[in-house]
């Protein structure tokens, strides 16, 4: 149920994003002959007046189609309302459509989740939590008698609790200790004992013990009731993490040697959604605004086969008066789309084998 949780926001968010180019254009009486959420097989369809909708198997994509595109058009290659004969402006308020349609959505659910569900408040208890302990057997925790489901209270005698900024510290304190004995107060249901320790060094050069870490507290929500402070509260948080998103993909492209792994594909995507839905359905406003924003960040970027590499033909159109020959069009948005499918193939690749633990073959 979680997965189809996940997969019916990724679903939705999809939806929202060809709906702005879809309403982009019927709003302005550009022809439209195909709306179409997912790829692969069509499971329904409805035949209207001018467009076709579909439901595809893969829901996890979309397009619309205009019939300049479509050999078998019954529209005049002259007809001024088909999209290719419109001026930039009006192309370039089609193709842009679908980003601002995500950034639009995505604030209204922050409203929503501020209004409705409240603001989450995190409140940190003593202890930052152990999930997951390496399976190996020489692990160093696994050496140590660490078992999932404890807890770290202190490091050294320093007391930490489990909020992110705990976590950071024990994390730290791992790392710039490799090869030197450290202890470990760990309590384990109401027993409380000392462990010691010494974590080996990584190939970065940094400690490690084999152990996940994860925050201890509980989240609670703070309802705020005046309803300007919520649009208000809500543009500061839209503000913060579009913000956060677009400075994300910055150090992702100055620094991509070091960053790469750190990109998810959808499989990797879907099972964070299925995460945040067992521990609180309600996370997935959260989860869903998160998406949404980065959906809009990284379809504006320049790049071929995405709305920014559109954006940017359709620019050197405005700057020469004229189009790019349709060859140089073409060329480079199949090689760009060819990149592309195979950046997706090799995340869903490699993203399923990190869930069934065969990550190796992929680092």
């Amino acid at each position: 149920m979680a997965v189809l949780q996940a997969i019916a926001v990724l679903a939705i968010l999809i939806l929202v994003h060809e709906l702005g180019h879809f309403l982009a254009a019927r709003g302005q009486g550009i022809h439209v002959n195909r709306f179409s959420i997912g790829f692969g097989p069509i499971l329904w369809k409805y035949k209207g007046k001018e467009t076709e909708y579909a439901l595809r198997a893969l829901p996890l994509g979309g397009f619309v189609g205009f019939p300049d595109d479509d050999p078998e058009s019954s529209y005049p290659p002259n007809d001024p309302n088909l999209l290719s004969n419109r001026p930039v402006l009006d192309r370039a308020i089609v193709i842009s459509a679908g980003v601002i349609a995500n950034l639009i959505f995505a604030y209204f659910l922050l409203v929503v989740q501020l209004g409705l569900i409240g603001t989450p408040d995190f409140i940190a208890k003593p202890g930052v939590l152990v999930p997951q302990v390496v399976a190996e057997v020489n692990s160093v925790a696994n050496q140590a008698g660490i078992q999932s489901g404890d807890l770290v209270l202190a490091v050294n005698g320093q007391k930490i609790d489990g909020s992110p900024q705990g976590i950071e510290t024990l994390r730290e304190f791992i790392q710039t200790h490799p090869q030197q004995e450290i202890s470990l107060t760990i309590q384990r249901g109401e027993s409380t004992s000392e462990t010691k320790l010494t974590p080996t060094l990584n190939a970065e050069g940094k400690g490690q013990i084999g152990v996940q870490l994860s925050p201890n507290g509980e989240v609670v929500r703070r309802k705020i009731g005046n309803i300007f402070q919520v649009f208000s509260q809500a543009a500061e948080e839209f503000q913060k993490i579009t913000i956060l998103t677009v400075q994300g993909f910055g150090q992702l492209i100055s620094n991509f040697q070091e960053t790469a792994n750190k990109v998810s594909g959808p499989v990797a995507i879907v099972a964070i959604g299925a995460d945040i839905a067992k521990s609180d359905v309600t996370n997935l406003f959260q989860f869903a605004i998160l998406i949404s924003i980065n959906l809009a960040v990284i379809n504006i970027l320049p790049l071929p086969a995405l709305d920014g590499g559109q954006l940017a033909f359709l620019l050197i159109e405005g700057l020469r008066g004229k189009p790019l020959p349709t060859k140089i069009q073409d060329g480079v948005m199949q090689t760009g789309l060819m990149l592309l499918l195979g950046l997706g193939i090799f995340l869903i690749l490699r993203d399923t084998a990190n869930l069934l633990g065969i990550e190796k073959f992929f680092q």
